[in-house]
C-alpha cells in the first residue's frame, strides 16, 4: 500500500464518510419496502377487480346466485394466465370453487427449496438471510404466517370479509420468510354476492424485486466509490503532495542542508497553493538577503573597525619612541581621537544591528508631520551649534496632515538629515526645511548650502558607513546615519533619496535629501 499523507487519509475519509452515509440513509429509507409493497398490492387489487367484475358479469347464474364452474375457470385461466398471480374462487358458502393452481400449466407442478444439510450450505444460508435483513430485503417477520387454506377459505380473514361485500386485503410471510400479498373482491351482481375471489402473489416475487434493487444500489454505491477514491487521490495529490513539497523544502532552509536550498514554483497554480508557495519563495529569497545583509554588515564593521585599530596601535607604538612632550600630546590626541571614534562606532553599529528588529515588532501609528517637523526645527534654533547656521521651515502641507509610523523613529532620520546638512553647510549658512503635500504623499526635502554630493554618489552614500566630509570633520561620523534613514523610512513604506540643488550658474549650490510618505487617507 503507498504511503499517503495525512491529509490524504482524512480527505479520503470524509469523502467515503460522505458516500456512505448517502447509501446508508438510501438503504434506511427503503428498508421497509412499503412503497414497492403497497404499489404491488394496488396492482393485485385493480387485477382482482377487474376479473372479479368480468366473471360477474359473464359467469353468474342470477338465479341460483351461484358461479358457473366451467365458465368461471374458463375466464380464469384466461385473465390469470399472462400474471403471476394466483386466482382461487369461494362460493357464497366459502368452499372451494375453482384454483388457478389446478387451471394453469405453470402452478401444475410446484418446487420448494429443501433445508441445507451441510454445514458449508447453512453457514451460506445464514449469511444470505443475514444480508436480507441488513439491507431489507426481508423485514416481514412480524407478519402473520401464510397457510394453506385448502377447501374452506374462511379461515382467511379477507375472505370473510369480502363475503360481507367489502374488498379487503392481508400481508403474509410463508415458512420460508417470504411475502404473500392477497386480496380478496366479492362477485356480486347487483342484488347478490355470487362468490369470492381471493388474488394471491407467489411468495418471494416481492423480495426478488427488492434484492435486484439493492443489487442495482450497490452496483451504484461501487461505481461511487471508485470514483470517490479517484477523486480524492486526485485532490490529494494536488493539494497534500505541493504542501508536503513545500514543507519539505521549509525543512531544508531551516536545518541549512544543502547549501541554500530553493521553495519549488507552481507557476502552472493559480489558487491558494500557489499563492503560498510565492509566498514562501519570497519569504525564503527575503530571509537569504537578510543573512547577506548580515554578513556584509559583519565585514563592513570589521573593516570600520581595524582602521581607528589600527591608527591607535601605531600612536601608541609611537608614543614609547617620543622624545619630546609636545610629540607625546600630539599622539595623546591621536589616541583620544580614536578611542572616541570606536566609542562612537560602535554606539552607532549597536543601533543599526537592533534597528531591524526592533522595526519588525513595531506598529504604526498616526504622526502629525507638520508638528513633528515644527518641534524638532525649534529644538535646533534654541540649541548652541560649535558650526552656526540658520534653520529654516516651510510648511505647505494642508491642516492636520497624517503620516503612519513612529514618531521618535520619524524624528530620528530628519534629525539625521538636519545633522548632516549642518556638518556639510558653510558657517552661517541655512539648512532649509520644506513640508509639501505631492499627490497622496507628504514631500519633506532637506536642504543645505555645502559643496553638494558628486553625481555619482547619489544613491551610495545610503550605503553603511559611506562618510565623504571635509577634512576637519574626518573621524567625527560613523556613516551608518543615512543607511538607518533609508531603512526607518522603507520601513513605513515611503522612500528617501539625494539630489543636488541647481544655482544660476547651473554649479551646485548645495545637496537636497528628500524623504516621500505616504499620506492617510483621509488627507488623500
Amino acid at each position: 500500500m503507498p504511503h499517503f499523507s495525512a491529509l490524504t487519509w482524512r480527505i479520503l475519509a470524509f469523502n467515503a464518510l460522505a458516500l456512505i452515509v448517502l447509501t446508508g440513509g438510501v438503504v434506511l429509507v427503503q428498508a421497509s419496502g412499503r412503497g414497492l409493497v403497497e404499489e404491488r398490492l394496488n396492482g393485485v387489487q385493480q387485477q382482482a377487480a377487474i376479473v372479479a367484475g368480468t366473471l360477474a358479469e359473464y359467469a353468474a347464474d342470477p338465479d341460483t346466485h351461484t358461479i358457473k364452474t366451467d365458465d368461471g375457470g374458463l375466464l380464469l385461466r384466461q385473465l390469470i394466465a399472462p400474471t403471476r398471480l394466483r386466482a382461487r374462487l369461494y362460493l357464497p358458502t366459502g368452499r372451494l370453487a375453482l384454483d388457478t393452481r389446478n387451471l394453469l400449466a405453470r402452478n401444475i407442478v410446484q418446487t420448494s427449496k429443501l433445508p441445507s444439510l451441510d454445514v458449508t450450505s447453512q453457514v451460506r444460508e445464514w449469511i444470505r438471510r443475514l444480508y436480507d435483513g441488513l439491507v431489507g430485503v426481508r423485514p416481514f417477520a412480524r407478519l402473520q404466517p401464510y397457510y394453506e387454506g385448502g377447501d374452506d377459505g374462511r379461515v382467511y380473514r379477507e375472505v370473510s370479509t369480502a363475503l360481507t361485500g367489502v374488498t379487503a386485503s392481508a400481508e403474509r410471510v410463508d415458512y420460508q420468510n417470504k411475502l404473500v400479498l392477497s386480496v380478496a373482491v366479492p362477485v356480486q351482481g347487483v342484488r347478490a354476492i355470487y362468490g369470492v375471489l381471493l388474488v394471491s402473489t407467489e411468495g418471494g416475487d416481492i423480495d426478488d424485486i427488492l434484492r435486484a434493487e439493492r443489487v442495482q444500489l450497490f452496483e451504484v454505491f461501487t461505481v461511487a466509490l471508485l470514483v470517490m477514491l479517484l477523486s480524492s487521490l486526485y485532490l490529494a495529490g494536488t493539494i497534500a503532495e505541493p504542501v508536503k513539497r513545500l514543507a519539505a523544502a521549509a525543512d531544508r532552509v531551516r536545518s541549512g542542508q544543502g547549501g541554500r536550498s530553493d521553495i519549488p514554483n507552481f507557476p502552472e497554480r493559480n489558487d491558494e497553493i500557489g499563492d503560498l508557495a510565492d509566498s514562501l519563495k519570497s519569504m525564503t529569497a527575503g530571509l537569504y538577503d537578510r543573512i547577506d545583509a548580515i554578513e556584509s554588515f559583519a565585514a563592513d564593521v570589521a573593516h570600520e573597525l581595524k582602521n581607528p585599530l589600527t591608527s591607535l596601535a601605531s600612536a601608541v607604538e609611537m608614543f614609547s619612541r617620543a622624545k619630546d612632550d609636545d610629540t607625546r600630546a600630539r599622539l595623546l590626541d591621536i589616541v583620544r581621537g580614536d578611542v572616541k571614534r570606536i566609542d562612537r562606532l560602535i554606539t552607532d553599529i549597536s543601533d543599526a544591528s537592533r534597528l531591524d528588529a526592533e522595526l519588525s515588532r513595531e506598529s504604526r501609528e498616526p504622526v502629525e508631520i507638520s508638528k513633528l517637523l515644527s518641534t524638532i526645527i525649534e529644538i535646533y534654533r534654541l540649541t548652541d551649534h560649535s558650526h552656526p547656521v540658520e534653520f529654516f521651515l516651510r510648511d505647505e502641507l494642508p491642516p492636520g496632515a497624517i503620516v503612519r509610523g513612529r514618531d521618535e523613529r520619524l524624528g530620528q532620520v530628519f534629525r539625521n538629515l538636519i545633522d548632516n546638512a549642518v556638518s556639510f553647510s558653510p558657517p552661517h549658512g541655512k539648512v532649509i526645511v520644506t513640508a509639501s503635500k505631492r499627490d497622496i504623499v507628504a514631500r519633506v526635502m532637506v536642504e543645505d548650502e555645502g559643496h553638494g554630493i558628486p553625481p555619482a554618489n547619489l544613491e551610495s552614500i545610503f550605503e553603511r558607513f559611506y562618510t565623504e566630509r571635509p577634512g576637519e570633520s574626518f573621524g567625527r561620523n560613523s556613516g551608518l546615519g543615512l543607511s538607518i534613514a533609508r531603512q526607518i523610512i522603507e520601513a513605513a513604506g515611503g522612500r528617501i533619496y539625494a539630489e543636488n540643488r541647481a544655482s544660476n550658474n547651473k554649479q551646485s549650490a548645495g545637496a537636497r535629501l528628500i524623504v516621500e510618505l505616504p499620506l492617510s487617507q483621509s488627507n488623500v
